[in-house]
């Protein structure tokens, strides 16, 4: 079933897509979680766990959901609505709206961190620091301050709403089109600056050197639940994405690309992060510590430093507006293809009212840090939910959509479009998609929700 919208815009080029859609997925996260959970569990082994897993759960998972987009060329909403006429699955797009609002609504606020660290990385506040402790107790300084904290979350939110403002190819293929290359080139600059320092091998080692040792089961769900989180997939960031493309371009040759450049960005920032925090003596933390409280002091310890930690947050911040421009956009796509609004007036409205839930999730580090609810603050608690509950609930009901109830003759008519010589030549990998995303999927990304909510763990330690 093909649904057309008439006057809906759309890429201008598939290299736009993937473009933008590679800057969806590639977010703070892949900066410094996925270097550091890969030297934590084994480095190479790890890796090759991962790439196992991207196989598995990320790459079908997200050809679904591209699938699912194009083929209505909606918003999660109107592309269950669409393909299904039924209130239950409609339910579960607009699931993947609220999800889009809630992570914006607090991935913001960490955005605003790194976008207020390009300012301090300019006036030379990171020279002050010798030790991490003194780069921590600056870092909650900054957090406590209510004028900071706020201010440079508006500030991020308005770069956010200005390039979705301007539409699908003025602003976010445009956007993509120069934002992504300047990750790119920023972060190789730093991975051989990092090479370049003494010492540095020990930092390739902790992220390249294979360590099966270090390889257990928690580090197979490790690699399942960031296969199937680094993509963004389960908010309807990519079906939005996708129901902007043409049927003429190949959907499984955009998606491995898409999780080639998400790999191998992050592979190329770890190497870049941790060469220059090995070869300075420094031991790695994990989380926005290693970013916000050891970094700045590698930085006054490098040569060149000044420059480097100008390069090094501004890359931080692209990667981070690449990602908000898409979650945003999720929302906005609703409210033109559903409610008929202008673009214009739902990235105001929206942009507006995601900055505003946002401001809670700033003042849980000063203001209201001490009200709590489930023992969460409202930070940790928006990002629970999103990342523990709408995250993987979404993508698991896609992946069960598209292999269970839409009909797999009709998945592989619209699947087929624009990849008619890919599947002639290779007919094989449809049996590999169609295995993988009506069992293999499903199931892992399942136990990936068991685990997240720790159900899983104790239904381990009963079986002890």
């Amino acid at each position: 079933m093909s649904v057309k919208t008439s006057g809906r815009e759309n890429w201008g080029s598939k290299v736009g897509f993937i473009l933008a859609a590679a800057g969806s997925a590639i977010g703070l996260g892949n900066i410094w979680k996925f270097p550091y959970i890969a030297g934590e569990n084994g480095g190479a082994a790890f890796i090759f766990i991962y790439l196992i897993c991207i196989a598995v759960i990320g790459l079908p998972v997200l050809i679904a959901e591209v699938l699912l987009g194009r083929t209505t060329q909606r918003n999660p909403v109107g592309a269950f609505k669409a393909l299904s006429n039924s209130p239950y699955w409609t339910a579960i797009g607009a699931m993947g709206v609220i999800a889009g609002f809630v992570i914006l609504s607090f991935y913001g606020v960490v955005a605003g961190w790194s976008f207020g660290y390009i300012f301090e990385a300019i006036k030379g506040s990171f020279y002050e620091f010798e030790q991490p402790n003194s780069a921590a107790d600056f870092f909650g300084s900054l957090t406590s301050n209510v004028a900071w904290i706020v201010g440079f979350l508006a500030l991020f939110m308005c770069l956010t709403m200005f390039i979705v403002y301007s539409g699908v190819q003025k602003g976010i293929e445009r956007g993509s089109k120069i934002l992504m290359p300047l990750l790119l080139i920023i972060l190789i600059i730093l991975m051989i600056k990092g090479i370049t320092l003494d010492g540095s091998e020990k930092g390739i080692a902790f992220i390249l050197q294979p360590d099966w040792s270090l390889v257990s089961g928690e580090s197979v769900l490790l690699a399942l639940g960031h296969a199937f989180f680094t993509l963004s997939l389960g908010m309807g960031a990519m079906m939005t994405y996708g129901s902007y493309m043409s049927k003429k371009d190949s959907i499984p040759g955009a998606s491995l690309q898409i999780v080639f450049l998400d790999t191998f960005i992050a592979l190329i920032a770890g190497v870049a992060i941790f060469t220059a925090v090995f070869a300075t003596g420094l031991d790695p933390a994990a989380g926005p510590g290693l970013i916000f409280q050891t970094l700045p002091v590698v930085f006054t310890k490098m040569p060149g430093g000044y420059i480097f930690s100008i390069m090094f947050f501004l890359l931080l911040t692209i990667a981070a507006l690449t990602s908000s421009i898409s979650l945003l956009e999720v929302v906005v796509a609703y409210f033109v293809d559903e409610k008929k609004w202008a673009r214009k007036k739902a990235v105001i409205v929206f942009g507006t009212v995601t900055f505003l839930v946002g401001v809670p999730s700033a003042l849980s580090f000063n203001l209201i840090a001490d009200v709590k609810l489930f023992g969460l603050n409202f930070f940790d608690l928006a990002d629970w939910l999103a990342s523990n509950i709408l995250l993987p609930v979404g993508g698991l009901f896609i992946s069960v959509f598209v292999a269970w109830v839409w009909g797999f003759d009709k998945v592989l008519v619209e699947l087929k479009r624009g990849a008619e010589s890919l599947f002639d030549n290779y007919p094989w990998i449809i049996t590999f998609w169609k295995i993988f995303i009506k069992y293999f999927s499903p199931v892992l990304i399942f136990l990936v929700f068991l685990h997240s909510i720790g159900v899983l763990d104790l239904i381990i330690d009963l079986f002890k």
